[in-house]
């Protein structure tokens, strides 16, 4: 009897954090291992990656993670959980490998499990093999997985467009999809993102006709934000400059190691006369490329607009052009982002999302793929559910049975014995990891809910000194507030909250014992009960007795 179960640890009804477990009897395949960006609400928190208790638990049973391309959604939390799932094989394109070993060396984890693998030649893990095929996105070298299993092919197509003019590293092979639909696909998984948009992505990826327009009507500098990995629109601008006077400087380290491995490796074609350097950036005719930290969208371009780059400053005539798209839960961000170039009187291009698409696959896209597969079951992966119900509702009209369309949440196991599903309810554990700036531990809910209130309400802090012997109040108590009330344009209020914990302190200081926990827990509660009816806010308050 044959046994394969499917789940994600991330990426059902959420956009970001990707990993998805294939197991076919007792091997386990992980395939991506990304992060998602926490959304404004979230305060201090960089990013979340997913819970691997379920990983850890099983870790010996693992044949290796595959990884589908080098974005942060789909790589950003290897670095975070390899520590805990040390020894496990890591495979991946070449490029998407390049990124992934600069990003250990920079962390200083070991390089030893990763292992770089072709387009086209499978890799036998035991009972199961492997086949990588090439999928056309905005970075080379994306892959799709097939995974061979006795019950017939588990086919993973995470981020993907058809486009014939995509060449080269970004090529979807349509003869290979074909094949191995006629070899008989088990289950097909891909992406939901686009699900709703109506046709083919194509043209609207492209951006080239906006830079050249840009290029047309800019007054002096172009400074063009980008995501570092978005190689095919990086490929874009240098097309465009290279019909052009221009220069480009680029900005940033990160970004710098990107192009340059690129451009040594093939993956770009750029004349390196049309690169310029620091000398060149305050030139008029100078367009000046510069990307984000991994974990904090649009922090280099706000920095910039900020004016706290140490080589950008803004002038009234550059032209601010955001290559990049609104992320999910930072679209506050994006748009007071918007506002403060718009501010400094300088120009600014976004890219409408009516107009212009990010390289993921809109609905003829999907039901070219479906065609091309003709799975048994169809699960729709990757982006919020509601677009998880547009992708299963493509594959109804193409013809997959609805009893064989499966929506999932995280956690949510699919289980198939002998090629045939089986409902048994099965859930593991998932959720996220919240990640606060370099360190790698979870910042708690507790934590988070403690941030929020102090971010929309404010502290109170209570101080009062006794005295041991006679249990008198010798000072106190004081009230200090950050974000709540002005203390001096409160003075009646900021007395009766004294009064209030004042009687409250000599009303558990008897019989020479001082009950301290129920001291600070009636003046919580008796304060927050009184601010909210006088202010409509609920502090966070904070109890400090000592004696002396």
């Amino acid at each position: 009897m044959s046994k394969i179960k499917i789940f994600a640890l991330g990426g059902l009804n959420e956009n970001g954090k990707n990993m998805y477990v294939v197991e076919v009897d007792k091997d386990i395949l992980v395939i991506d291992a990304g992060l998602r960006y926490a959304d404004e609400t979230m305060l201090g928190i960089d990013y979340l990656i997913p819970n691997i208790e379920y990983l850890k638990e099983n870790k010996k049973r693992i044949k290796g993670i595959f990884l589908t391309h080098g974005h942060d959604e789909n790589i950003g939390a290897l670095s975070d959980i390899v520590k805990d799932l040390e020894g496990i094989n890591i495979y991946a394109s070449k490029f998407t490998m390049d990124i992934v070993r600069k990003e250990f060396e920079t962390s200083k984890l070991s390089t030893d499990n990763l292992i770089e693998i072709p387009a086209y030649k499978t890799i036998n893990l035991g009972n199961i093999s492997v086949f990588p095929v090439n999928l056309s996105h905005s970075i080379p070298d994306n892959f799709g997985y097939a995974i061979y299993t006795k019950d017939g092919v588990i086919f993973f197509a995470s981020d993907f467009v058809f486009d014939a003019m995509m060449r080269g590293h970004y090529q979807t092979d349509i003869g290979k999809l074909a094949y191995i639909g006629k070899q008989g696909v088990l289950c097909l998984m891909t992406e939901s993102v686009y699900a709703d948009k109506r046709g083919y992505t194509a043209p609207n990826h492209r951006i080239s006709n906006l830079i050249r327009e840009t290029f047309g009507h800019a007054q002096g500098r172009i400074i063009f934000n980008v995501l570092n990995s978005h190689l095919y629109r990086i490929q874009e601008l240098f097309n465009e400059v290279s019909k052009t006077d221009k220069k480009i400087v680029i900005m940033g380290k990160r970004l710098q190691n990107i192009i340059n491995d690129a451009m040594e490796n093939k993956y770009l074609h750029i004349d390196k006369k049309f690169i310029g350097d620091l000398s060149n950036i305050n030139d008029k005719n100078v367009v000046i490329i510069n990307s984000n930290e991994r974990e904090k969208p649009y922090s280099n371009i706000m920095k910039i607009v900020s004016g706290y780059d140490k080589f950008i400053k803004l002038k009234e005539d550059d032209t601010v052009f955001l290559a990049t798209p609104v992320y999910e839960g930072r679209e506050k961000t994006y748009y007071k982002l918007l506002d403060d170039i718009s501010k400094q009187g300088v120009d600014v291009v976004s890219l409408p999302p009516s107009k212009y698409l990010s390289h993921h696959a809109s609905s003829e896209d999907l039901m070219m793929m479906i065609d091309l597969m003709r799975p048994k079951y169809y699960f729709p992966v990757k982006g919020e559910y509601r677009l998880q119900v547009a992708n299963a509702e493509l594959a109804s009209k193409v013809g997959i049975n609805d009893n064989n369309i499966l929506l999932k949440e995280n956690g949510d196991v699919i289980t198939f014995v002998n090629g045939k599903l089986v409902e048994n309810y099965e859930k593991v554990p998932c959720g996220f990891v919240s990640i606060d700036g370099d360190s790698s531990d979870d910042v708690g809910e507790v934590v988070l809910k403690d941030r929020e209130m102090l971010s929309d309400n404010g502290i109170v802090i209570i101080s009062a000194t006794i005295n041991k012997k006679s249990k008198e109040i010798l000072v106190g108590p004081e009230i200090l507030t950050r974000g709540f009330v002005y203390v001096k344009d409160s003075t009646l209020l900021i007395d009766e909250m004294k009064n209030i914990c004042l009687n409250i302190i000599k009303n558990n200081t008897h019989n020479n014992y001082i009950e301290y926990n129920k001291i600070k827990n009636t003046i919580r509660d008796e304060l927050s009960k009184y601010l909210i009816s006088q202010t409509g806010c609920k502090p966070m308050i904070i109890t400090v007795i000592q004696e002396i």
